[in-house]
């Protein structure tokens, strides 16, 4: 009997449940010997507090097109993985013994950064663990994309586009807020294909002056609107050169609810223009996974599956060059994949036109 375990950790995305999916198609398609699925539910609490369910067919039926997940989630941060529970017990010790009590051979957890640290930690501490990129961020190191992020793309790009028209119809600066708190390839992406004039990225501090010279510009060659899309985490480059304490000291004197209300105060006050701000949140997370993702998730899922049936445990499942292939958990955990200001990207990005504020 080969029992695997499977959960969703962290904030959620599309094409979970078709990650998932895969999995289980791919290891029931191709075992030698009958197969049990435990899926733990709201990710690693599932795992700490022992609630699971046994997994059918039926519960991975109809579920390809599916976002969100069917097993639920929630966060459960590294850095308090140490801490004891409510009545004391030790997290990793009741996630441990939950994983012996089932007998499981294998535990997949579909999950980004943070959960990934997690479930290196397991690993380290004996048991046979894989992981499946997830994230809408697209900042997972050791993979050049994860599932989430081409639909969140999809979903931002087609905010900015409807922004356009309300943009264009009253001669506005339109600020556009993409998820994106330490990386910015979601605003990047979706900036570019939506066709902002302005993207800010955490990677790239930024001028408000040449902000606002790319503003007024636009004004005197009869452009009536501007479009800026905006990573939740950009940052000026005069907080740039904070340390870590003077800025945390600046935050927590903040007013304002997101720097983008920031900006838009800011370039009100310099130019007279009405700004707007449109915070477009978890609708990024949501809905329906695109082709892209359904596809890729897919893939991954199967990938799972081999390494399972090959017993290649302590990976992630990570897509390089147009390929599956694998990373070490002990090399993924605590990393990110940042946007390189010198990328190929960037300096095409700029080459249409598009600024970054820098």
């Amino acid at each position: 009997m080969l029992r695997i375990g499977m959960l969703t950790s962290g904030g959620d995305c599309q094409a979970l449940n078709a990650a998932m999916r895969g999995v289980f198609k791919g290891v029931m398609n191709n075992a030698k010997e009958p197969v049990e699925f435990y899926g733990f539910e709201d990710g690693y609490k599932g795992m700490i507090n022992s609630r699971f369910r046994l997994l059918t067919e039926d519960d991975f039926s109809n579920i390809l097109t599916v976002g969100g997940t069917i097993l639920g989630t929630s966060r459960t941060p590294f850095k308090e993985i140490h801490n004891p529970l409510p009545d004391g017990r030790d997290k990793v010790e009741c996630m441990k013994q939950t994983y012996y009590k089932l007998q499981l051979d294998c535990l997949v957890m579909l999950g980004g950064n943070g959960s990934a640290k997690t479930a290196n930690l397991l690993s380290e501490e004996g048991l046979n663990v894989i992981t499946l990129p997830k994230t809408i961020d697209n900042d997972l190191w050791g993979t050049d994309m994860t599932f989430g992020f081409q639909s969140a793309v999809d979903i931002a790009t087609r905010c900015i586009d409807e922004i356009h028209t309300t943009a264009s119809s009253h001669g506005r600066v339109f600020i556009v807020e993409v998820m994106g708190h330490k990386v910015g390839w979601l605003p990047l992406n979706a900036g570019i294909a939506g066709g902002a004039d302005i993207i800010l990225l955490p990677e790239i501090p930024y001028d408000l002056d040449k902000i606002i010279d790319v503003i007024e510009t636009r004004d005197r060659q009869g452009k009536r609107f501007t479009i800026m899309a905006v990573a939740e985490g950009a940052i000026s480059k005069q907080d740039a050169q904070l340390s870590k304490k003077d800025y945390r000291k600046k935050l927590e004197k903040y007013t304002f609810p997101s720097v983008s209300y920031e900006l838009a105060d800011q370039i009100t006050k310099k130019t007279g223009r009405e700004v707007r701000v449109t915070i477009l949140g978890h609708i990024q997370r949501g809905g329906t996974p695109v082709a892209y993702d359904r596809v890729f998730a897919s893939r991954l899922g199967a990938e799972a599956a081999r390494l399972i049936l090959k017993k290649k445990y302590g990976v992630m499942v990570a897509y390089k060059n147009r390929e599956m292939t694998t990373v070490p958990l002990a090399e993924v955990a605590g990393k990110l994949k940042y946007v390189d200001p010198n990328a190929e990207i960037i300096k095409e990005a700029k080459s249409i036109g598009i600024s970054f504020g820098d």
